[in-house]
C-alpha cells in the first residue's frame, strides 16, 4: 500500500507540471487565410509567446512549487518553455511573410 502511494503522488509530480502550448509553426491552411484571419492568427501566435514567457518567470507560484518539490521537472518545465516561446515567434514570423506575399 505504502508503494502505491509514493507511485500516485510521484505520478502526480510528473503529470501535473503546468507547460506552455507549443504551437505547430506552418499550419495546413495558411496559405487559404484572408488578411484579417492572418491578423488574428499573428495576435494568437505573440499571445502564445506571451503565455510562454510568463510561464518562466519565477515569481510564478507553480514554478516556486516546482523548484522546491520536483526540481527535475522544473528543468523539463523551462525546456518546454523555451520551445513554446520560439514556435510561437516562428509561427508570427511566418505569417507576416504571408502577409506581406498577400499584399496585405
Amino acid at each position: 500500500m505504502k508503494k502505491t502511494l509514493i507511485f500516485l503522488t510521484l505520478s502526480l509530480f510528473i503529470v501535473s507540471c503546468a507547460t506552455p502550448k507549443v504551437v505547430n509553426i506552418i499550419g495546413p491552411n495558411d496559405n487559404e487565410f484572408s488578411c484579417k484571419e492572418l491578423s488574428s492568427e499573428i495576435a494568437k501566435a505573440n499571445k502564445y509567446a506571451d503565455e510562454a514567457q510568463a510561464a518562466k518567470k519565477m515569481n510564478n507560484p507553480h514554478n516556486i512549487g516546482a523548484v522546491l518539490f520536483f526540481l527535475p521537472g522544473m528543468g523539463v518545465t523551462m525546456k518546454n518553455v523555451d520551445e513554446a516561446a520560439e514556435a510561437a515567434k516562428a509561427r508570427a514570423l511566418h505569417l507576416n511573410k504571408l502577409k506581406e506575399k498577400n499584399n496585405c
